[in-house]
C-alpha cells in the first residue's frame, strides 16, 4: 500500500483529501504543525508528499528543502497563494506540483496517481540501469553482486558491498558513522558504530588504488565519509 504524508494546518482540508485518497486505496498520514510534520517526513518512508505553504512553526517551503535533501519522491504543494512567484519558488525547491486552493479533491487524487505512477516508471528505468554501474576503474554488478577493479573481480563481505552500494548510490553526499551503521547494520543491530570505520579501512584496501590517499572514499575529518564522483 503506498503510503502518503499531508502536512496541513486546516484539519478539515487534510480530512478530506485524506478521505477520498483512502478511498483509492492509499494509506494517508496527517500532520498539523510544520515541525513535527519534518520530522515524520524525514523519519519515515512515505510514497509521495503533499505539503501546504502556510505552516506553524515551519513552512512548506522549507519542508520541501529538508526533504529533497534526503528523498527523491513526488511533492505536491497546495496553498490559497496563487501568485506565480510562489509556484516558481516551490519548483525552484524541487516540487513535482502545486495546487490552489480551493480545488477538487478528484484532481488531487488524479495528480497523486500520475506522480506516482510516473516515479515508479522512472525508478524502474533506474533499476535497469544501475544493474552495471561504472566508476573510473571500478564496475559493479549489482545483480550477481560482484565488483572488479581494473578488470578484475575484487572479493568484498556481505557488508563491505552493502556499504559500497549505499555510498556510490549516493554520490558526494557526506554520512557520519551513525547515520552508515543505521542505514547497513539496522538501528536493532548488535554492534557500535566503530564497525564502521573498520568496514570503510577494509573498502579502500579492496577497491582504491592507493587506500591511503583514497579517490573515491573520502574521510570527512569531523564530519564522515562520503563517496566522490
Amino acid at each position: 500500500m503506498k503510503r502518503i504524508l499531508i502536512i496541513e494546518d486546516d484539519y478539515s482540508i487534510a480530512e478530506l483529501q485524506r478521505d477520498y485518497l483512502e478511498a483509492e486505496g492509499y494509506y494517508v498520514d496527517i500532520e498539523e504543525n510544520g515541525e513535527t510534520g519534518l520530522k515524520l517526513a524525514l523519519k519515515d518512508r512515505y510514497d509521495l508528499y503533499i505539503l501546504d505553504l502556510m505552516l506553524p512553526t515551519v513552512n512548506g517551503f522549507e519542508i520541501c528543502r529538508q526533504i529533497r535533501k534526503e528523498r527523491d519522491v513526488p511533492i505536491i504543494f497546495v496553498s490559497a497563494k496563487k501568485d506565480d512567484v510562489d509556484k516558481i519558488r516551490g519548483f525552484k525547491l524541487g516540487a513535482d506540483d502545486y495546487l490552489v486552493k480551493p480545488f477538487s479533491p478528484s484532481e488531487l487524487v488524479a495528480r497523486v496517481k500520475g506522480h506516482i505512477s510516473r516515479y515508479e516508471q522512472l525508478i524502474g528505468r533506474r533499476s535497469e540501469r544501475k544493474k552495471k554501474m561504472i566508476i573510473g576503474n571500478i564496475q559493479i554488478d549489482t545483480e550477481d553482486r560482484k565488483v572488479f577493479v581494473n578488470n578484475h573481480e575484487i572479493t568484498l563481505t556481505s557488508r563491505e558491498f552493502d556499504l559500497l552500494i549505499f555510498l556510490v548510490n549516493n554520490p558526494n553526499h557526506v554520512f557520519n558513522k551513525e547515520e552508515l551503521f543505521e542505514r547497513i547494520w539496522g538501528s536493532d543491530a548488535i554492534g557500535d558504530v566503530s564497525t564502521v570505520t573498520v568496514h570503510i579501512r577494509k573498502l579502500r584496501e579492496k577497491v582504491e588504488s592507493d587506500s591511503s590517499n583514497p579517490q573515491y572514499i573520502e574521510t570527512i575529518w569531523g564530519a564522515g565519509y562520503r563517496f566522490r564522483i
